[in-house]
């Protein structure tokens, strides 16, 4: 694996990316001490499809949903005015 100072890795960046993606990895060195190691990474070139509705059935929300919401809301507001 062949080394290349920072300078030089400033210089042709561009160039070296291409060549890592193409499996061509190389070390960064600063004052002739290797730094970093750059490889290709290996990603998959379709992003995952997101699986809507996967939970369906799973769990249920109670028909009484807001009211649970608005006694919270009343608890809450007690507790912040310090009442009992």
């Amino acid at each position: 694996m062949r080394t290349i100072n920072i300078h030089e890795a400033k210089t042709h960046l561009s160039r070296l990316v291409d060549e890592a993606e193409k499996g061509d990895s190389f070390i960064i060195a600063k004052a002739g001490k290797p730094k970093v190691q750059v490889i290709r990474l290996d990603t998959p070139k379709v992003p995952a499809k997101r699986r809507l509705g996967f939970m369906k059935g799973m769990y249920t929300i109670p028909d009484d949903f807001d009211e649970i919401d608005k006694k919270l809301d009343k608890e809450i507001e007690k507790l912040m005015l310090g009442e009992k």
